[in-house]
C-alpha cells in the first residue's frame, strides 16, 4: 500500500500511471463513490416546488445522509455556494470542512470535486453578475469573453470550486424557448467563437470548464423545455454540433455535460452514439461526461427507457457518463451491478479513470493537498472593482442600437417621461442563472439584490446630460400582472414630456417565475402581460419614443417599429446595466451592439433563425405569411456611420483543401469614434443537399477613430464550405461560393465570388473549423 500510495501520490509521474497505481488499490465501492455526487439542501425546502434551483428537485426525496454517503469517498461536492445565501468567508471554511470529511471518511484520503454554476458569473452571495450569455453574443467580441471567464475562474477558486457548469453552447433555433437568454446566438460560428474563448478564459484560471447541453436541447419541439426533438442528421452535424467540437478540440475543455430531451426517441443521457461515439472516438475528448440534475434517472422517470433507477445507471455509465448529478441515484449501486455480472468491470474503470484524471490534474492528489490550500490567498471579494470595470465595458458593447430617427443622443430634454417596469427593477438586467434571479430574490426583501446595482431610472438621473432635464416615472404595468390601470397615468406623463423613453422587457426566474429562463417558455413573442398595451398607448400620444428592451428573448416589435423614434435592444446587460445604457442613451457611450438573434416582425415569430434555406426566406406565390425578420442577425447601428469597401480576394480559384484571404477596408466616415462589426458571409450556388441562403463564416469588430481606415482579412479554408452530403458524410463540394461583407445579414454592401475546383473531398475528422482574422 505504502509503495502505491507513493506512486500516486507522485506528482512527476504521468498521470495515467498515477491513476493505475490507485485504481489497482480500489475497492468496487470506492470506485463506483467516485462517480456520485452529494448536494445538501435544506431540509425545509426539499419538498417545496417554488423552491427548485434544479428542475423537479422536489419529486426527489431526501437521500442518505452526508456521513453515510461518503463513507467510500465521493465525486462531487454540488452547489455548495449556489444553493442558498452564504456568505463567502463562512462558505469557504463550511466547503473546507466537508472536504476535510470526504478525505477522512475514505483511506485513500480522496477530497471531492466542488462544481457549481457560473454561466453569469460565480453563483454565489456577492459575486459579480456579468451580462447574460445572449449578450456575449451581441458583443462579437471574443477577447472580452475570455477575459470576463478568467475574472470568473479566478473567483471561484479564491473559494476552493474545482469545475464550473459552463457555458451554454445550444444554438438557438426557437425564440420562444425559455432559455435562449443562456445561449449565445443562433449562428454555431458566433456561438463557437465565444464559447472557445470562454473555456480558455475559466480553465485558464484553474477551474474546469463544462459544456452544455450535449445536444440538441435547444431545439425542442414548439420551444418548450425538455419537450422532444424532432432533427435530422445534418442538422445536428452542421448546426448543432459544431461548437462543442470546437470548444472540445481548440479550447480541450474538462468536461461536458448531456442534454435532457430525446433526439428522434434517443436519449442523450443514455447514447453510447452522443457521448461515447462521437464525443470521444470522433473528437478526441478525453475529459469527463457529467449528467446534467438528475437525467440519469430521468431515463427511467421521464424517457421510460430503463425499468428502474438502477437499470438507468447501468445503461447511463454504459454509453459513457461518467458522473451522476446532483446526488448518486441510478449510480447507487453499481458495485453490486458488477459482482452480480451486469456490469462490466471495465467500463466502472474507465469511467472512474477520468475522475481520478480531472482530479490529479487540479491538484487535489497531491501530497501535499489540503482543502485550504485551495484558497487563492485569503482574498474573499467577489466583486471587485476590476470586475465592476469589466461588466461595465461587456454591458456597453453589447447594447444594441435599432433605430434612431436624430432622437439620440438625449441632448438634454426639459421633460423627460420614463415609463414601465424595468426602468426600477434592476433584476430585469440580470439572467436567470444570476445568483440573485436564481437564488437570493427567493430569501432577500424586494430591493436587496444580493450585489450592488441601481436601477435605469436612478442612472438616469445621476447622469450629467440630463443634469437640467425635469424626470418623471410611472410604472404603469407590471411584467406578467394583467392589470392595465395605470397605462392612463404613462399616457398623461408622456404628453407633457418632451421625449418618453419607455423600458420594458423581461424578469428572469426558472420553472415560470419569469418571464425568461429556464422553464419560462411562452407561446408567442409578444411582449409579457400589458406591456405593448403600454407601448402602444404611449406611441398614440405622439411624444416621440425612445423604446428599450431589456429581455432574455427577442420579442416582435413590428407594430411599433415605424412610429417609435429610437429602439435600443439589451439583452440582460448585467450589474453595470443600468450605467451602461443611461451611457449609450445619453451619448457618453458610443452603441457598437450586433444581434446574435433576429428581432421578429410578427409575433408568430417564424420561429426559424436566419440560417434557413430559399425555401425558408419570402416568396411570393407559396405562402401568404412573410417570415422576414424586422431586423436581421448581425444588425446593429451606432452614432457614428462606417463604410465597408475594396473587397478583395486573393484567389478567384482554390483547390478543394485550398484557402483564400477575403479581404476588405472599413472606414469610420462619422465625426466620432466607434466600432463596427465587420462580418463575413459565404452561400453556395449550387450544391448536392438544400443549404441556408448565407452563413456566417467570420466577423471582427474594429474599434476606429473618426476618419480612421483598417483593413481587415479573413483567411477561409476550404473546410469552412464543407457540408453533410447526401451520403451522410462531411464532403467539400467544387462548385462557385459568393463572399459577401457588410454589417449584417442582409445589410451586405460588397459581394464577390471564388470557385472550388477538382473533386468532392471527403472531409476527415479535424477539419479547420476557424476564420483566422487579421487588421491592419
Amino acid at each position: 500500500m505504502k509503495t502505491a500510495e507513493q506512486t500516486w501520490r507522485n506528482v512527476s509521474l504521468p498521470t495515467d500511471q498515477r491513476v493505475a497505481a490507485l485504481l489497482a488499490q480500489m475497492t468496487l465501492e470506492e470506485k463506483a463513490a467516485q462517480l456520485g455526487s452529494y448536494w445538501i439542501r435544506p431540509e425545509e425546502e426539499s419538498h417545496d416546488s417554488e423552491a427548485n434551483v434544479a428542475p423537479m428537485a422536489d419529486t426527489f426525496g431526501a437521500g442518505p445522509s452526508f456521513e453515510t454517503a461518503i463513507k467510500n469517498g465521493l465525486g462531487h461536492i454540488t452547489r455548495a455556494f449556489g444553493t442558498v445565501p452564504v456568505d463567502p468567508a463562512q462558505g469557504r471554511e463550511r466547503l473546507a470542512e466537508l472536504q476535510e470529511q470526504v478525505m477522512a471518511a475514505n483511506r485513500f484520503g480522496i477530497p471531492a470535486i466542488a462544481h457549481e454554476e457560473c454561466l453569469t458569473g460565480f453563483t454565489a452571495l456577492g459575486a459579480t453578475c456579468y451580462p447574460a450569455s445572449i449578450a456575449w453574443g451581441a458583443s462579437f467580441n471574443p477577447e472580452l469573453i475570455e477575459a470576463m471567464a478568467a475574472r470568473i475562474g479566478a473567483d471561484m477558486k479564491k473559494l476552493g470550486v474545482h469545475q464550473g457548469l459552463s457555458p451554454v453552447l445550444d444554438v438557438v433555433r426557437d425564440y420562444r424557448w425559455g432559455r435562449v437568454e443562456e445561449t449565445i446566438g443562433e449562428d454555431p460560428h458566433l456561438v463557437g467563437e465565444l464559447a472557445v474563448a470562454y473555456v480558455k478564459g475559466l480553465q485558464g484560471a484553474g477551474v474546469s470548464a463544462t459544456l452544455k447541453h450535449f445536444a440538441g436541447y435547444a431545439a425542442s419541439q414548439a420551444g418548450r423545455n425538455h419537450a422532444p426533438v424532432f432533427i435530422g442528421p445534418r442538422a445536428l452535424e452542421d448546426t448543432v454540433f459544431p461548437p462543442f467540437e470546437r470548444a472540445v478540440r481548440e479550447a480541450k475543455v474538462a468536461s461536458v455535460m448531456n442534454s435532457y430531451a430525446d433526439i428522434d426517441g434517443e436519449a442523450p443521457a443514455a447514447s453510447r452514439r452522443l457521448l461515447t461515439e462521437v464525443l470521444r472516438e470522433r473528437w478526441g475528448f478525453t475529459g469527463t461526461v457529467v449528467a446534467d440534475y438528475w437525467a440519469v434517472s430521468f431515463l427511467h422517470s421521464m424517457h421510460e427507457i430503463a425499468e428502474s433507477d438502477d437499470a438507468a445507471g447501468l445503461l447511463a455509465l454504459t454509453a459513457g457518463m461518467d458522473v451522476e448529478l446532483p446526488e448518486t441515484i441510478s449510480f447507487a449501486n453499481l458495485a453490486e451491478a458488477v459482482r452480480a455480472g451486469r456490469l462490466d468491470q471495465d467500463i466502472l474503470d474507465t469511467a472512474v479513470s477520468r475522475v481520478l484524471t480531472q482530479k490529479i490534474d487540479a491538484g487535489l492528489l497531491d501530497s501535499e493537498y489540503t482543502p485550504r490550500a485551495d484558497w487563492q490567498g485569503d482574498d474573499v471579494e467577489l466583486d471587485s472593482a476590476e470586475n465592476r470595470e469589466h461588466a461595465r465595458r461587456m454591458a456597453e458593447e453589447s447594447i444594441i442600437l435599432l433605430r434612431n430617427e436624430q432622437i439620440l443622443p438625449l441632448q438634454n430634454p426639459a421633460r423627460v417621461a420614463v415609463i414601465g417596469p424595468s426602468a426600477t427593477q434592476p433584476r430585469t438586467h440580470l439572467g436567470c442563472y444570476s445568483f440573485t434571479n436564481h437564488v437570493y430574490s427567493r430569501f432577500a426583501e424586494q430591493d436587496d439584490y444580493g450585489v450592488e446595482m441601481k436601477s435605469i431610472l436612478q442612472a438616469l438621473q445621476e447622469s450629467a446630460a440630463l443634469a437640467g432635464s425635469h424626470i418623471e416615472y410611472v410604472r404603469a404595468v407590471d411584467f406578467t400582472d394583467l392589470d392595465d390601470s395605470g397605462i392612463a397615468q404613462a399616457v398623461e406623463a408622456a404628453k407633457v414630456a418632451e421625449v418618453a423613453v419607455v423600458t420594458v422587457g423581461d424578469l428572469a426566474g426558472l420553472f415560470g417565475r419569469g418571464t425568461s429562463g429556464e422553464g419560462c417558455d411562452v407561446v408567442d413573442l409578444k411582449l409579457p402581460g400589458r406591456q405593448a398595451e403600454l407601448v402602444e398607448a404611449v406611441l398614440d400620444t405622439g411624444t416621440p419614443t425612445v423604446l428599450v428592451l431589456v429581455t432574455g428573448r427577442p420579442y416582435s416589435l413590428g407594430q411599433f417599429a415605424q412610429r417609435a423614434a429610437g429602439i435600443i435592444q439589451c439583452f440582460m446587460p448585467g450589474v453595470e446595466g443600468a450605467t451602461a445604457l443611461a451611457g449609450v442613451l445619453t451619448g457618453e457611450v458610443n452603441p457598437s451592439g450586433k444581434l446574435p438573434v433576429q428581432i421578429p416582425d410578427h409575433v408568430g415569430g417564424q420561429p426559424g433563425t436566419y440560417l434557413m434555406p430559399k425555401l425558408g426566406w419570402h416568396s411570393d406565390g407559396i405562402s401568404n405569411l412573410d417570415p422576414r425578420p424586422l431586423f436581421p442577425f448581425g444588425y446593429g447601428i451606432s452614432y457614428t456611420s462606417f463604410k465597408v469597401s475594396s473587397l478583395q480576394l486573393s484567389q478567384r480559384e482554390i483547390s478543394t483543401e485550398g484557402t483564400v484571404e477575403i479581404s476588405a477596408t472599413v472606414t469610420n466616415t462619422g465625426d466620432r469614434s466607434g466600432a463596427e462589426a465587420l462580418q463575413l458571409y459565404l452561400s453556395d450556388e449550387f450544391s448536392q443537399v438544400v443549404r441556408p441562403r448565407r452563413w456566417l463564416a467570420g466577423f471582427a469588430k474594429v474599434q476606429l477613430e473618426a476618419g480612421e481606415s483598417k483593413r481587415v482579412s479573413f483567411r477561409v479554408h476550404a473546410d469552412r464550405t464543407s457540408f453533410t452530403g447526401l451520403a451522410g458524410r462531411r464532403i467539400v463540394e467544387p462548385g462557385k461560393f459568393t463572399a459577401t461583407v457588410g454589417s449584417s445579414s442582409e445589410d451586405l454592401s460588397l459581394q464577390s465570388s471564388f470557385e472550388i475546383v477538382g473533386r468532392v473531398r471527403e472531409v476527415g475528422e479535424g477539419r479547420v473549423m476557424d476564420t483566422p482574422v487579421s487588421i491592419i
